[in-house]
């Protein structure tokens, strides 16, 4: 190695490119990179393979797949239309929400010109994503009533928390209060979705379905019921139990990273997990939050996704890898209708 270069490893490589040490990995995994290695052994990450990580990095900010990035690497624009179809309309659908806040804004000094002085909810309003939810709810037993606020609820959640300790109930109870909302509970079936009768969200869960194997998943009927839901047009916010019910390893990290390539601020998901393949704490973004429900039934908690943290280290413990899950499989602390 030239020693007029800065070599990084890979935690510092991945601070730098804004992405998780185990992102650069899958890259690595994927063939799309291959890191430099020390007299040790070790992987080191000079100037051009930095560059080629910001590239993938910047491709996958896109929204696309591991798969499609390495085809558009290679020169193959194939893959391309639909996901800049699909960023433009999220472009312009950001471009319509600062459109709304400067009026709001405008609105807001024409009054202070007259003399009127805002109203202190216009003013929060301002700060708020156009069309943002908030949740506010007296949180169910064995909580007792207390109070519970989300706001804005943002495009997607995650909620997790031991066994035994009220996440399910609390899931419940978000998708009771959110309007239009739809529990997912772990009864999903892709037979039930009907695809066939609805031609058009049959062509989005195959396209979805194939980001997916793009991605390394596995295609089953599991993620198809998954996928089906996530897809359809009916409820305006999703709540699914336990979303890594019957997906391994590599499916549940690449659904990960398609929830967070679909998010949308009009559409939130919540998803309950106890996965760390399905949540990968370093990869969570400023458009997600974290809840979390201890397991002395103390009041669930909004978690920062960094060491150090108030119940960060609590909620890293109850996240496990699938293999680990497995030991705990078919155990229910509670399904909806139990007293």
């Amino acid at each position: 190695m030239s020693s007029d270069q800065r070599y990084f490893s890979p935690s510092e490589a991945a601070a730098r490119l804004g992405v998780s040490a185990k992102a650069l990995r899958l890259y690595e995994q994927r063939g799309l990179i291959t890191p430099l290695r020390t007299e040790a052994g070790w992987r080191a990450y000079g100037p051009d393979q930095m560059a080629l990580a910001a590239e993938i990095a910047a491709l996958r900010r896109l929204g696309l797949s591991l798969s499609q990035a390495g085809q558009v690497l290679r020169g193959d624009p194939a893959d391309l239309e639909p996901v800049l179809a699909a960023h433009q309309g999220r472009l312009q659908g950001q471009m319509r929400q600062l459109g709304e806040a400067v009026e709001r804004i405008r609105a807001l000094r024409q009054d202070l010109s007259r003399g009127q002085a805002p109203a202190l909810s216009d003013l929060t309003r301002l700060v708020a994503p156009a069309g943002a939810m908030a949740l506010s709810i007296a949180l169910p037993w064995p909580w007792g009533g207390e109070r519970f606020e989300l706001a804005p609820v943002p495009p997607l959640t995650w909620l997790t928390g031991p066994l035994g300790s009220g996440k399910t109930r609390l899931a419940v109870a978000i998708a009771e209060a959110l309007p239009g909302a739809v529990f997912v509970g772990l009864d999903r079936d892709a037979a039930a979705l009907d695809l066939a009768s609805d031609p058009a969200l049959s062509a989005r869960v195959d396209q979805a379905l194939a980001w997916l194997a793009g991605e390394g998943a596995t295609l089953s009927d599991a993620l198809t019921a998954i996928v089906g839901h996530l897809e359809s047009d009916g409820p305006s916010v999703l709540v699914i139990d336990l979303i890594e019910q019957g997906l391994d390893m590599a499916t549940q990290e690449a659904l990960a990273a398609w929830l967070r390539t679909r998010a949308a601020p009009d559409r939130p998901v919540v998803a309950m997990t106890r996965s760390s393949a399905m949540l990968d704490l370093a990869a969570v973004g400023p458009d997600e939050a974290l809840l979390f429900c201890p397991a002395n039934h103390s009041p669930p908690m909004r978690v920062a996704p960094w060491p150090g943290s108030p119940g960060y280290e609590a909620l890293e413990s109850c996240l496990a890898s699938p293999q680990v899950r497995a030991r705990t499989e078919g155990v229910v602390v509670m399904r909806r209708g139990m007293a």
